[in-house]
């Protein structure tokens, strides 16, 4: 029989399936009390809401004025932050997927690893690009810090440059295009030394 703490890291404790029914039910998530594994559930429930595009659900469990750090991308202040930020992408891409792939909790930390598809097709711009009509296919992993039952802090890594070319904002990799920018760059390098004392 599994205890407790392993109840709500797997999330099938009571009180998880309590927030699972209501949930369904159409009911706002509640933020999940604190207790043995709670950054685990607090994670896994995060990125349920995600998966849901539940705008409301994800921002009810951040601590407000927690910094969501999207590398190489965006620094979000929750709640508003987020929210803005996720509505604008989920309105980019609307057939955005994202899976939990696996995820490690110890003490306040979550590691979570995922997975994310979709087609850049929707009316909103992403980062500025208007919609190419590419999909993505990355992973990534972002690592939680979660206490008294809300997020204080995240850190997201996503291999930006492949996003980038997945979505036709860079050439591919290998391609003519990829190798005639390189090129460029290369002669403005070499310029820029012969000037240099």
């Amino acid at each position: 029989m599994p205890t407790a703490a392993e109840e709500a890291a797997l999330g099938t404790s009571p009180a998880a399936a309590d927030r699972a029914g209501a949930a369904s039910a159409g009911e706002a998530a509640a933020v999940p009390e604190p207790g043995p594994g709670e950054a685990a559930v607090v994670a896994r429930a995060y990125f349920e809401a995600v998966a849901a595009k539940d705008l409301d659900a994800m921002t009810a469990l951040w601590q407000p004025g927690a910094m969501d750090e999207l590398h190489g991308l965006a620094s979000l202040r929750a709640p508003e932050g987020i929210r803005d930020w996720f509505e604008n992408t989920f309105r980019a891409v609307p057939d955005l997927r994202m899976v939990v792939l696996d995820l490690i909790a110890g003490g306040d930390k979550v590691a979570v690893h995922w997975h994310m598809t979709g087609t850049f097709t929707g009316e909103a711009r992403f980062e500025g690009a208007i919609a190419t009509g590419e999909k993505i296919d990355i992973t990534g992993c972002d690592v939680l810090t979660v206490r008294e039952g809300r997020i204080q802090h995240n850190d997201a890594y996503v291999n930006g440059l492949q996003m980038a070319r997945q979505l036709g904002l860079l050439p591919a990799q290998g391609s003519g295009q990829e190798r005639a920018m390189v090129a460029t760059v290369n002669a403005r390098t070499r310029l820029t030394r012969r000037r240099r004392p």
